[in-house]
């Protein structure tokens, strides 16, 4: 018996010796600092589908602080409460034919921001104790309720003529009434004065993306569920879209970012996106233990690579986020993104991700920036060289498929990748 224990005890431990023999074969990530730019404190959306409203309030705020060299905190609900009404009123008038939920893009809020300005986070918190988290669940599903209730009556001609005031009802129950005036640092401010004052210029700001089922250098309406607004997007080649986005960072110019995080590489609470070569189900307990801790091969991504897995609705509009520098992996010297999430202050980076170039080549949706970061050859084969040319409005003549329409594909739970607080 004796014996058998030490035989037992002798095993074990020859398995951790080769678990550590084999980690000691892979090198760890080692970072240092590349290109920081500024940017405010991390939020946390908690349970709500509004990351594109946190990354993109974020990413403005970085704006306000190089343009106007200004600290502010903006309102992110005070835009959610806008973007819920205009997707009410969307669906109805659509008599229920349309995407509905809490999710959006970046060019809402820029939309929201050129219709009706923009307030600080102290002037409309969007709930009516502060105290309490964010969730909105339960507004949601009664605003959907109310908003199928209202497209079928309107389907029988019966829809009542106050039915947006039913609307603007519920909105103001959740978020409170939307302040027409406010006081900063002692001075009266709309919202569309406040966004004057702020420097913001939203005909400023384009959306970059990169796919071959439409022409490139000319805008289109990208076909993703979340684009209900159909607003548009600027097409590059991948290699030309990378280009644009690191002399973005280059410049000095931080940049909102569109992107697919439902897959093994990406583990928010490791800091850490990648594209590892080995799938998770294809690693042995030993590689998995060292899954983010230890370097591992990534693919080349290519555009046939990256447009296949689109194609095959693998690669979706999962998550926004907000890109604010660069670090470099010293051991193979290889750069990576800086990206401000909006879950909170997890992981040991307080709520940033490293991304690998090899992920944000295959898992951009897309990014918006302001289109005076672009390189000149870029905006010139883009038309924005010499053109005042706004992102944030609808193109009726661009004939595409219906959003609405489109079979979204539920993202697989990878082992390690804590997803977000809610689908989004």
């Amino acid at each position: 018996m004796k014996i058998t224990n030490k035989l037992l005890i002798f095993a074990t431990s020859l398995l951790g010796f080769q678990s550590l023999a084999v980690a000691q074969e892979r090198e760890p990530y080692t970072f240092k600092a590349d290109k920081q730019l500024a940017a405010t404190p991390v939020k946390n959306q908690q349970q709500t589908g509004t990351c594109w409203a946190f990354s993109c309030a974020s990413f403005l705020e970085s704006e306000v602080k190089r343009i106007s060299n200004l600290d502010v905190d903006l309102s992110e609900m005070y835009v959610v409460r806008s973007i819920y009404r205009e997707k009410c009123e969307n669906y109805v008038r659509r008599q229920g034919n349309a995407q509905f939920g809490e999710g959006g893009l970046a060019h809402d809020l820029i939309r929201a921001v050129q219709r009706y300005g923009i307030v600080p986070e102290t002037e409309y918190p969007g709930r009516k104790n502060i105290l309490t988290g964010y969730d909105h669940s339960k507004l949601e599903a009664k605003l959907k309720d109310k908003c199928v209730e209202f497209a079928k009556l309107g389907k029988d001609g019966k829809l009542p003529k106050n039915w947006l005031a039913t609307i603007d009802g519920i909105l103001d129950d959740e978020f409170g009434k939307v302040p027409t005036k406010f006081t900063v640092d002692g001075r009266q401010f709309t919202p569309s004065i406040y966004r004057d004052f702020l420097g913001i210029k939203t005909e400023d700001y384009v959306t970059i993306t990169s796919f071959t089922h439409h022409p490139f250098y000319e805008p289109f309406i990208l076909e993703i569920p979340d684009n209900f607004a159909n607003g548009t997007m600027y097409n590059l080649p991948l290699d030309e879209m990378m280009r644009a986005l690191n002399h973005s960072l280059e410049q000095g110019y931080s940049v909102e970012w569109d992107a697919d995080v439902s897959n093994d590489g990406f583990s928010a609470k490791n800091g850490l996106a990648i594209v590892p070569a080995k799938k998770w189900d294809e690693k042995t307990e030993i590689q998995r233990e060292g899954s983010f801790k230890f370097i591992e091969p990534q693919p080349t991504v290519t555009q046939a690579f990256r447009q296949e897995l689109f194609d095959q609705q693998v690669t979706m509009d999962d998550h926004l986020m907000h890109i604010t520098g660069t670090d470099i992996e010293t051991t193979q010297s290889e750069k990576y993104y800086r990206v401000k999430n909006s879950w909170g202050e997890i992981s040991a980076l307080k709520g940033y991700l490293r991304v690998s170039e090899a992920y944000m080549r295959l898992n951009t949706i897309s990014f918006m920036v302001n289109k005076s970061a672009l390189p000149a050859d870029i905006r010139k084969s883009l038309g924005l060289g010499e053109i005042e040319g706004s992102p944030t409005g609808s193109n009726n003549d661009l004939k595409v498929k219906d959003p609405a329409k489109i079979k979204r594909i539920k993202p697989m739970t990878a082992p390690t990748s804590p997803q977000a607080p809610k689908s989004e």
